[in-house]
């Protein structure tokens, strides 16, 4: 079984072979460079090659306070590996790191690449990436932020995976002419970056997530989640992510369980009239709710920029339950570093007003 402790005799990085021992030189190297980014790659590969079982991980926050975790380093591997089987990566295959090392996408991409011995490049984590479009490239991973900004530079990439954020149905209509294979991930720090994915761009228009390897999904009795990965963590995951579960291996995800409005008695879910309200605002947005007398929560939308940019006509398709009942506008949305909203820093931003 392939173990944490070992470097792949086929890794490369920036195009140079390493072992252990030198991969461990490289990491001493890498944080004393002025490049935050190269910083995060040198932190987490001294983490990676001590002697300790187990690395701690700082989650994005975004539906709660970040916090700290402790994670098997041999649940990594195993997670790379899951990832290596479903989209049949290979020894001597070269990957793209354009992802921050300080979250676990970013970690994970090292990860796969020792483990399965990739090829793997190392670009700064900006928006506007500077690919090299004379290399090819058989895997990356993106933030849908990184995705919209680079879409016209993804012609030498065979599969790319997104995640961190929602992708916007406008930018996945924009992905379908790709040749690129674009897959949606879902996943958590807790369960290792994704444990199932979802083909953006795939001729049979399924837009179900499909799980990983030896992955297990159910429902609690609220709809939600409960995810199974015995390789990758001991105890099952119960999520708050409103499912439709349509197989042992397939889903199709609904909404956020703590997001849902009870508006008049009736159970509103923001993200589908987020979904529908997508392709009419220009600005970042989202749906949220606030008390109300009579409905007991009524519907809000929250837009980033300035007061009332929003074209009314934008809300005519929506039913009179699900259209809001005021809009507010914030100059600023509160985001991760995956561009990813905290709603419920954003909304206390309107109450200070």
């Amino acid at each position: 079984m392939l173990s944490f402790n070992c470097v792949h005799e086929c890794f490369k990085y920036n195009g140079v072979h390493y072992n252990f021992k030198n991969l461990q030189n490289l990491a001493l190297d890498l944080v004393k460079t002025k490049a935050s980014y190269n910083c995060d790659i040198g932190s987490f590969l001294i983490q990676w090659l001590d002697q300790s079982k187990t690395i701690t991980l700082n989650t994005s926050g975004s539906t709660g306070v970040p916090k700290t975790i402790t994670m098997q380093k041999q649940a990594m591997v195993n997670s790379a590996i899951a990832t290596g089987v479903y989209f049949n990566l290979k020894p001597k295959q070269r990957a793209l790191l354009c992802l921050p090392a300080h979250y676990i996408a970013g970690k994970m991409m090292l990860v796969r690449a020792i483990v399965l011995g990739l090829e793997l490049d190392s670009i700064e984590p900006k928006s506007n990436l500077e690919i090299d479009i004379n290399k090819q490239y058989q895997f990356t991973a993106m933030v849908p932020m990184q995705l919209e900004k680079n879409i016209n530079k993804l012609n030498n990439i065979k599969t790319l995976i997104v995640g961190g954020a929602k992708v916007s149905s406008v930018l996945q209509s924009n992905l379908q002419t790709l040749k690129t294979a674009i897959f949606e991930t879902y996943g958590m720090t807790e369960t290792v970056s994704h444990i199932a994915v979802k083909h953006l761009n795939n001729p049979d228009n399924n837009l179900n997530f499909k799980v990983l390897p030896n992955i297990n999904i159910s429902q609690d009795n609220r709809n939600c989640l409960v995810v199974e990965a015995p390789n990758i963590c001991d105890e099952k995951i119960i999520t708050n992510d409103i499912v439709k579960v349509h197989s042992k291996n397939e889903f199709e995800w609904l909404g956020r369980f703590d997001n849902i409005i009870n508006s008049g008695g009736l159970k509103v879910f923001p993200e589908q009239i987020e979904n529908v309200l997508y392709h009419k605002i220009n600005n970042r947005f989202f749906i949220a709710s606030e008390k109300d007398n009579t409905l007991g929560e009524r519907v809000v939308l929250v837009i980033e920029g300035k007061e009332n940019s929003l074209n009314a006509s934008a809300l005519n398709d929506l039913s009179s339950y699900y259209k809001p009942k005021v809009v507010y506008y914030v100059d600023e949305f509160v985001a991760t570093d995956s561009g990813k909203i905290k709603r419920i820093e954003t909304l206390k931003k309107i109450k200070k007003k």
